[in-house]
């Protein structure tokens, strides 16, 4: 394996240009989102696959400015010096165990990351973008949103907005203010022979 690491596509591929186009941006205006591009994120959610049909994910989320600041105070504080702008912050929870059987449902985490995106990619053909965040309190997550910490596990935090200019952040955050970059292909997917 190479171990580089690359920003721009391979060029003998062809992708839709939605997946580069998605990035996690920190500097948000605080512009509101209308509730129709709102209820829009989560459709695309509900249509993403799971095992068993479970849908095990469940979003909790926040557009009022009392309630968005209560979500905030389940941030790292890192995390609440930028994202207290979003107009939309949502925590994603996982349902510990399948419905049908009550036996715990390891494939949960692997399906709300696939809700996740279908949310992070509606985000996207809105003009908005989403970041998700593992910087948050577990226990205060809980607690600000009332979801019961026995039945669902939190998995991220995740602020959505229409992006701002970087110089309203921080300016180390700043210096970071673009897409990540990514690992080469074939350090990501490695082809076996029959042999």
């Amino acid at each position: 394996m190479s171990g580089q690491i690359h920003n721009a596509r391979t060029p003998e591929i062809e992708i839709d240009s939605m997946f580069p186009d998605r990035w996690s941006p920190r500097a948000f205006l605080e512009d509101p989102i209308p509730d129709h591009h709102v209820r829009a994120l989560f459709e695309a959610a509900r249509w993403a696959p799971s095992c068993y049909n479970e849908q095990p994910w469940l979003f909790v989320y926040a557009t009022e400015e009392g309630a968005r600041n209560r979500f905030v105070t389940a941030l790292m504080e890192r995390n609440q010096l930028w994202a207290v702008r979003a107009p939309l912050l949502i925590f994603l929870f996982t349902k510990r165990t399948f419905d049908k059987t009550g036996k715990a449902n390891r494939h949960a985490p692997f399906d709300a990351g696939a809700a996740w995106m279908a949310l992070a990619l509606q985000a996207r053909r809105l003009g908005l973008y989403a970041h998700a965040m593992a910087g948050f309190y577990q226990d205060k997550a809980h607690e600000v949103t009332g979801v019961h910490r026995q039945e669902y596990e939190a998995m991220v935090a995740i602020a959505v907005g229409r992006r701002g200019d970087a110089v309203i952040l921080p300016d180390d955050m700043a210096e970071m203010e673009m897409p990540n970059e990514r690992n080469p292909l074939a350090d990501i997917a490695i082809k076996k022979s029959g042999r």
